[in-house]
């Protein structure tokens, strides 16, 4: 073969080098780095597939030979889907490169990993990240350079002590199938289609009304049944959403966190009672798609969001109130059991106060429905352990950078295995387009991915991603909506 003569050519000319640097003889230098046995496998490969183009096939083939080490880590500051400053980090190695970005959300909590922010008010108004760049460009690159990045644990331990602190900045460069899963499967995707909560221009006191397409047999065929379901109440809102001002018909929307809301009093009245009204809409629009039984509904009330003391105020938004219209924690429990009884609800994210362990144990004790942790928990280790011990839920929200690093995740996705909890991979509003968490999903066989509505890039990442991955794993990919149906 001609890539023979061009090898031997490669190879004595290196030699050369070595021999006048080291005095080493080409035999010793393939007797030390198994070059002789290496080359032999690489020739009797491109003997078999009867490749036209041996030295291409005898190059690659000795590239895939070699073990994978960082080369070099590069991090920037980029902008997320809020616009706001977040990290990207370039992951050089000997094989390519690898890429990734940290989200952000608004919902954050004093038990979550605390992100490291630069604090100057003239610049991005204090968030910029600078800090968070030059940490990882200086100290964090130094540290994994010459690592093997497949050894996520090692690499994640190497940052969790260059950070003595408690809460961590964490950096995703990975995905999920350090587990030790030996069967992925595909997450039921949790669909946000109506936001409301102290973020939004409306008067809905909840945070989100979200469905969960259960009866499909396939992810494609859930991202399919979710987004007809979307455009159908977008359209419903579109044609309610012209109202009188003066003498001019206006057309208003805003777009927050997950979806494009309509700011009008026909879809979202100011009285207390629109969780219903929000209800109605999403029940009419799985109508409307002829699913019906095979779409459940969802709702992430945030409730420590309009909690004041002990009582939970649901008209918190509502603009010239007359006094004060306050729900006890019973009061609430009786609304969820009414709820659930009119509505196809098959989960409810954070009913009470993050600190209100005794309502959401009984509610949860109830069987009703999934009771989702997030408030509650922040994907904290204690929080998660306490929740288990207490019965206080039964399904664990999990947002990566709220506990830190991909390892630690791993660790409390196995706590909430452990005890028979479900698991809901969650976005943050503050998103970018990367799609890490869609992997995470699958790789940690995880039931549910959270990652807003079907509309905006950075939402559609995750879904698509998932597209691939079922794509990819064939007939081996299962859907667990099947769990839910059953």
């Amino acid at each position: 073969f001609i890539f023979q003569s061009k090898l031997v050519f490669h190879l004595h000319f290196h030699s050369l080098k070595i021999q006048s640097k080291k005095k080493m003889s080409v035999q010793e230098y393939l007797d030390k780095h198994l070059l002789s046995r290496r080359i032999e496998d690489a020739v009797n490969a491109a003997v078999r597939a009867k490749t036209s183009d041996p030295v291409l096939f005898i190059s690659n083939h000795m590239r895939k030979a070699v073990p994978s080490v960082i080369t070099k880590v590069k991090a920037r500051q980029i902008l997320d889907s809020r616009g706001i400053p977040t990290v990207e980090v370039d992951l050089h190695t000997n094989k390519g490169l690898f890429r990734a970005s940290a989200p952000s959300g608004a919902s954050s909590g004093m038990y979550e990993a605390i992100e490291l922010r630069d604090g100057e008010k003239g610049t991005y108004l204090g968030n910029s990240v600078n800090r968070a760049v030059k940490n990882i460009n200086e100290k964090i690159s130094v540290a994994l350079v010459g690592m093997d990045p497949t050894l996520q644990s090692q690499i994640d331990q190497v940052m969790i002590d260059l950070d003595k602190t408690e809460n961590k900045v964490s950096l995703h460069k990975h995905i999920a199938d350090l587990s030790g899963q030996t069967s992925p499967l595909l997450p039921v995707p949790v669909f946000t289609l109506i936001s409301g909560g102290k973020h939004a221009g409306n008067n809905l006191a909840i945070k989100e009304i979200m469905i969960l397409p259960v009866g499909s047999n396939t992810f494609e065929e859930a991202l399919q049944m979710g987004s007809e379901t979307y455009h159908h109440l977008k359209k419903r809102k579109k044609i309610s959403c012209l109202c009188l001002k003066g003498r001019q018909l206006l057309q208003r929307h805003m777009v927050h966190m997950d979806v494009m809301l309509v700011k009008t009093a026909v879809l979202l009245p100011t009285s207390p009672g629109n969780l219903r009204d929000g209800l109605d809409l999403v029940q009419k629009a799985i109508g409307r798609t002829g699913y019906n039984e095979k779409i459940k509904i969802a709702i992430g009330v945030a409730a420590t969001e309009f909690c004041i003391g002990t009582k939970y105020d649901l008209d918190f938004k509502t603009p010239n109130k007359s006094g004060q219209n306050f729900k006890s924690g019973q009061d609430m429990i009786d609304m969820y059991k009414e709820l659930c009884a009119d509505y196809p609800i098959a989960s409810i994210e954070d009913p009470f106060d993050k600190e209100d362990w005794e309502h959401v144990k009984y509610f949860s004790g109830l069987g009703i429905c999934q009771v989702v942790g997030g408030d509650l928990i922040m994907s904290n280790p204690k929080r998660i352990e306490r929740a288990i011990q207490e019965k206080s839920c039964n399904s664990l929200l999990l947002k990566v950078n709220q506990i830190g690093t991909v390892t630690e995740a791993i660790e409390v996705v196995k706590m909430a295995k452990d005890a028979q909890w479900g698991v809901v991979i969650s976005q943050r509003s503050g998103e970018t387009e990367d799609s890490f968490i869609s992997d995470l999903s699958v790789g940690l066989a995880t039931s549910q991915i959270k990652a807003g509505a079907p509309c905006r890039g950075e939402r559609l990442a995750k879904y698509n991603q998932l597209l691939r991955i079922e794509e990819e794993l064939g007939d081996q990919a299962v859907y667990t909506g099947e769990k839910w149906r059953n």
